[in-house]
């Protein structure tokens, strides 16, 4: 009985014409695009209220005493990436974003993520060194128009925003954009669709 029902499905494709084929092929072609018009008005979606253009300013105290701006990082592409510690999302990106820092300017605020001591005790607990801001009253966010963690925006060279992203990002994808900052390229719907979200 089972060897009749594959043979049945066996003549049932091979009996499929290069016409029927051609739609099948067609309306896969046309779901695609459908699904990339979802992904980039999703996107859209979540960066709207986002800046855009010159980055706002960034002068703060990193964790270990030693302060930053972004003023003194222009001529060369930054990764400004806001996360928690309490985000689930952000622990899976935190493994990243420490390999990021390790050969890229990486800028991170600890959004709403409690006292000093216990973002210093979430980074030693997860083995992670990067740069970090706290920012427990969201004061940094608020001029950032950050509402949702992690959110990463990519400067340029010039302390222009080229690329945003929320929610989870891959490492190849963060890199990609960095580079491409670096080039003086920017729009964040090329990226998204090359990085497959």
């Amino acid at each position: 009985m089972i060897g009749a029902e594959q043979g049945i499905i066996g003549m049932n494709e091979a009996s499929v014409t290069p016409s029927q084929r051609h739609r099948r092929w067609w309306r896969y072609a046309g779901e695609a695009l459908l699904l990339v018009l979802l992904l980039i008005g999703m996107h859209s979606w979540q960066i709207r209220d986002l800046p855009v253009g010159p980055a706002p300013p960034l002068e703060d105290v990193l964790l270990n005493g030693d302060p930053i701006t972004l003023a003194a990082l222009r001529g060369q592409p930054v990764l400004v990436h806001f996360w928690a510690t309490w985000c689930p999302v952000c622990k899976l990106e935190q493994g990243s974003i420490a390999t990021l820092a390790r050969d890229h300017y990486v800028i991170s605020i600890a959004m709403q993520s409690g006292s000093k001591a216990e973002v210093l005790n979430h980074l030693k607990h997860n083995d992670l060194a990067f740069p970090v801001i706290n920012d427990p009253d969201a004061a940094q966010a608020q001029r950032w128009r950050v509402r949702a963690v992690p959110t990463s925006f990519i400067i340029d060279g010039a302390g222009g925003i080229r690329f945003i992203e929320v929610g989870y990002t891959t490492e190849v994808g963060l890199r990609l954009r960095l580079w491409l900052a670096g080039q003086g390229w920017g729009g964040g719907v090329v990226a998204t669709i090359m990085d497959g979200r």
